[in-house]
């Protein structure tokens, strides 16, 4: 199965037949049907109508995600920065560490449920999953590389050729082969089987602390983060200073419109237990203080949501409620999924 542990009923995106015209000698790859959990919404992009998904891209990608030779000194991979067991994002790292211990000036956000988001990065720069990587790669803060060069390393390696082959139909390393694998890996991964999932499911039950803070989480925090994904993709000013280091204005980097700025993209509070720190600069490290900036500390300015307007009215009782009940949000057959590590 594409995600393991997930026994569900699934609606298929796309069909898997044996079909196509690039592989002349026959030996077809196994495509795999990406499924969408029931009751979730359609991803709005098909990020593998034009990159079929197999079990060879997906392994190529695989590789590819945790090869340190993607990086400039052969000490960086993707998954140096977007760990496994921390959701694939850096964990206990506010900044993620680059070529020569650089640092970069944005907390690493968590790859899953990557199918259904339409814009990527914390500004929203990043409008399609193929591309993506070209930011990381070629930055010379994080892993400080050319596109030629790591094709160059890639066609050293005598296992790459067969992979690309499998994957792809011929032995060809060139770079949209290589992000279309990326593409396949990352898209694949899918957060849907946490405590909260099967008590929706019926298969599991929340305790009283967790049930009210479901509620707790229903009333104050469901509308920039709604079910299932705990997200609604857009970018918003939820009331923090700015950082006078990094002059971070977020979306208004890519727009240019100062109606946007302070304004990053909401995050989705699944497996937020493990993904800490927190906020675009991974100013906060503990959920507690991210709930206590609701209660006490936002920042007025005149792009501040509407939303935020009067902060939030919970107990010291309800808030640890509804920490409990974020604590169902963590995904172990996810973090812990041999499919996904290295």
């Amino acid at each position: 199965m594409l995600f393991v542990g997930v026994a569900l009923s699934v609606l298929l995106i796309g069909a898997a037949d044996k079909t196509t015209g690039s592989f002349t000698d026959g030996v077809l790859p196994d495509y795999i049907e990406f499924k969408v959990p029931p009751g979730w919404p359609k991803p709005t992009t098909d990020i593998f109508a034009k990159n079929r998904l197999s079990e060879q891209g997906f392994q190529l990608g695989k590789k590819l995600f945790y090869d340190n030779r993607l990086s400039k000194d052969g000490n960086l991979s993707c998954a140096g920065c977007h760990q496994q067991f921390a959701a694939f994002s850096t964990y206990d790292h506010d900044f993620s560490h680059g070529l020569n211990d650089q640092h970069t000036y944005r907390n690493a956000p968590a790859l899953f449920n990557l199918a259904w988001m339409t814009k990527l990065h914390w500004d929203g720069g990043i409008n399609h999953i193929e591309v993506q990587p070209l930011s990381p790669l070629t930055s010379p803060t994080e892993m400080a590389e050319t596109l030629e060069n790591v094709l160059a390393k890639l066609k050293k390696d005598s296992a790459y050729p067969k992979l690309f082959k499998a994957a792809f139909g011929t032995t060809e390393i060139n770079s949209q082969r290589m992000l279309k694998a990326l593409a396949q890996f990352t898209g694949s991964i899918v957060s849907a089987n946490s405590k909260y999932d099967k008590v929706l499911r019926g298969e599991a039950t929340f305790t009283y602390s967790e049930e009210n803070g479901y509620a707790i989480f229903k009333a104050n925090c469901a509308s920039c983060h709604p079910e299932p994904l705990f997200t609604d993709n857009s970018f918003r000013n939820n009331g923090f200073a700015i950082n006078d280091f990094l002059k971070d204005y977020g979306r208004m980097r890519i727009t240019n419109d100062r109606n946007d700025s302070l304004k990053f993209k909401v995050p989705s509070l699944r497996n937020v237990m493990v993904s800490f720190p927190y906020m675009h600069d991974g100013r906060i490290y503990s959920i507690g203080n991210v709930i206590e900036h609701y209660r006490t500390g936002i920042v007025n300015s005149p792009t501040l949501d509407p939303l935020l307007a009067k902060p939030l009215v919970i107990t010291n009782t309800q808030k640890n409620e509804l920490i409990y009940f974020l604590n169902t949000l963590t995904d172990t057959s996810m973090t812990r999924n041999p499919r996904f590590a290295k």
